[in-house]
């Protein structure tokens, strides 16, 4: 069965950077579109970033020009680069597919606070 295991989070101020990563196993990697998403507190699971099998990649407006997601084939992973974030950032951070089949890892919680 496939699993996602999501790292890297923390308690950030504004400004700051962090870089996210999702280890996938039990699946294809290679085949798929992957995807960042995000739960803020109050707020449905929204869509950030996806990274498309040519690498293509599409990002919410509120996240353009600050994160990147990309891809590593060999290593399974998925990452998201996460440069001048801000308050409106705090979420928990988890990834699936493109468009997610998969259940839900436990995702890694960013804070964005001074």
């Amino acid at each position: 069965q496939a699993q996602l295991v999501e790292s890297g989070g923390g308690l950030v101020q504004p400004g700051g950077s962090l870089r996210l990563s999702c280890t996938v196993s039990g699946l294809n990697f290679g085949r798929y579109s992957w995807a960042w998403y995000r739960q803020g507190p109050g707020y449905q699971r929204e869509l950030v970033a996806t990274v498309l099998l040519d690498r293509t990649t599409n990002y919410e407006d509120s996240v353009k020009g600050r994160f990147t997601i990309s891809r590593d084939n060999d290593r399974r992973t998925v990452f998201l680069q996460m440069n001048s974030l801000k308050p409106g950032d705090t979420a928990v951070y988890y990834c699936n597919t493109g468009t997610p089949i998969l259940p839900w890892g436990q995702g890694t919680q960013v804070t964005v606070s001074s």
